[in-house]
C-alpha cells in the first residue's frame, strides 16, 4: 500500500503524517491489518529495537474522587465495587513498588485519586518517592496526582521524581462530554507545568469511549504537539457502576489500528499499552508489541491485569526482550533533550478460559476488580 510506504518513510524521518493519512490508518480493512502492523513495526524497531519497557502501578489512594470523569471507577457517584482506602505510608508504597521491580519493572508509577494534590499531599508523596529511591537503586519514579498548582511539579522533581503523568484522554472537542468538573485546558496546563519543571512528561489517551476516528486523530495530534516522552494508550474498561459501563466499542483489530496510528504520529516516543489490553486485545496482545514499546506489568489501579509471569512469557515468546535498568528508553536525540527523564544515563486474570465471544460483544467476564496488592493484605501481581 502506498499509504503505508509513505507512513514508514515519514516515521523513519520523524516527520508528522497528515491528518488524512492518520484517519486512513484507522479506516484500513481487516485484510490489511497485518500489513499495517508490519509497517508500524518498522518504525517501532527503528527507534526502540525489540525492547519492551515494563512499568508498575502503585495506587497510593483509591476511590472517593470528587471529579466526575465518566470513564473512571473512582469517580464521584461511582457504584463500582472497587477497593477504597486512604494514603499508603511511604514504607507500604515502597514495599508494593519492590514487588513490581522484582518482577522486571523499570519504572514505578505512583497514582492517587483526586482533583489534584494539596501541598501536604505533595509532601507526603515526596517522602514516598525518597523512600522508594533509597530502597531501590536505579528505579524511575513517575507521579500521577491530578491537576498541579504552581510550584508543585518543581517540588516533586526536587524529591526525586523523574516523570509526571497527566493524560488528555480525548479530544478537546468532546472533552466536556466526558468530564464537567475540570477542562481540557486544565489538563494541558498540568502537562506544561511538568515540562517546565524538568520532569519527563507522560500523557496519553483512552480509546473506546464512543469517540469518532476524528476525535482519536485530534487527541493524538494534540499529544504530538505537547511532545511528551511517553504516550500511554488506554482502552476503556467499562466498569459496571460508571456512566460508560455499556460502551463496548472496541475489537482487537480496532485496538491494533489505534496503536499503529499513534506510532506513526509519535514515531520516536515511548508508546505504552496501558489499561484494558487484556480486555480488548485479548489473544492479540503479542501483535501489539510490534507497535508499542512499553506496557504495565501486573495489575492496574482498580482492576486486575494479566499475571506478571504471563506478561514476561508473552514478551519472550513474541521475540522481544525486557528493557533493563541500564538501557536508555528513548532515542538519543530525545534522551539528551532538556526535560528528558533524569534517571537515564546521559540525560488477566488467572483461571479457566472463557469461550470466545464475537468481536465487539461485551466481555464483562474479563473485567475483574483488583483485590490484591496495595491497600490489601494479599501479595501483589508482579
Amino acid at each position: 500500500m502506498d499509504l503505508l510506504n509513505t507512513l514508514v518513510d515519514k516515521g523513519l524521518r520523524r516527520e508528522l503524517p497528515t491528518r488524512d493519512e492518520a484517519l486512513a490508518v484507522l479506516a484500513t480493512s481487516d485484510d490489511d491489518l497485518l500489513d499495517v502492523v508490519a509497517a508500524a513495526g518498522k518504525v517501532r524497531r527503528q527507534w526502540f529495537g525489540r525492547r519492551v519497557k515494563l512499568n508498575y502501578l502503585v495506587n497510593l489512594k483509591s476511590g472517593l474522587c470528587p471529579e466526575d470523569c465518566s470513564y473512571c471507577s473512582q469517580r464521584l457517584g461511582s457504584t463500582a465495587g472497587i477497593l477504597k482506602y486512604t494514603w499508603l505510608k511511604p514504607d507500604q508504597a515502597s514495599q508494593a513498588a519492590a514487588a513490581g521491580l522484582a518482577g522486571g519493572a523499570k519504572r514505578v508509577c505512583l497514582v492517587a485519586s483526586g482533583r489534584g494534590p494539596t501541598d501536604r499531599d505533595v509532601d507526603r508523596v515526596s517522602d514516598t518517592i525518597k523512600t522508594i529511591k533509597e530502597q531501590n537503586e536505579g528505579v524511575e519514579v513517575c507521579a500521577c496526582l491530578g491537576l498541579l498548582s504552581d510550584g508543585q511539579a518543581e517540588r516533586l522533581r526536587a524529591a526525586g521524581a523523574d516523570a509526571y503523568n497527566h493524560n488528555l484522554n480525548t479530544s478537546e472537542g468532546t472533552y466536556a462530554e466526558i468530564t464537567t468538573t475540570h477542562t481540557y485546558a486544565d489538563r494541558v496546563d498540568t502537562v506544561h507545568k511538568a515540562h517546565a519543571a524538568g520532569l519527563s512528561a507522560c500523557s496519553g489517551l483512552i480509546a473506546g469511549m464512543g469517540e469518532s476516528d476524528k476525535d482519536l486523530v485530534d487527541v493524538v495530534f494534540s499529544l504530538r504537539e505537547l511532545d511528551p516522552d511517553s504516550v500511554p494508550v488506554n482502552f476503556l474498561i467499562p466498569f459496571e457502576g460508571t456512566p460508560l459501563a455499556k460502551e463496548w466499542n472496541l475489537t482487537p483489530q480496532r485496538c491494533l489500528r489505534i496503536l499503529a496510528m499513534v506510532r506513526f504520529v509519535c514515531p520516536d516516543v515511548e508508546v505504552r499499552i496501558a489499561g484494558g489490553r487484556e480486555v480488548h486485545l485479548r489473544t492479540m496482545q503479542p501483535l501489539a508489541l510490534h507497535l508499542a514499546n512499553s506496557i504495565f506489568l501486573g495489575d492496574y489501579l482498580t482492576s486486575e491485569g494479566q499475571a506478571g509471569k504471563a506478561d514476561l512469557e508473552m514478551i519472550a515468546d513474541a521475540g522481544f526482550e525486557v528493557e533493563s535498568a541500564d538501557q536508555v528508553t528513548l532515542p538519543e536525540h530525545r534522551a539528551m533533550a532538556e526535560g528528558g527523564c533524569g534517571s537515564h544515563e546521559g540525560g488477566g486474570v488467572c483461571g479457566t478460559s472463557a469461550a470466545a465471544a464475537p468481536a465487539g460483544e461485551p466481555r464483562t467476564d474479563l473485567v475483574a476488580v483488583r483485590r490484591r496488592g496495595a491497600g490489601t493484605d494479599l501479595a501483589p501481581n508482579a
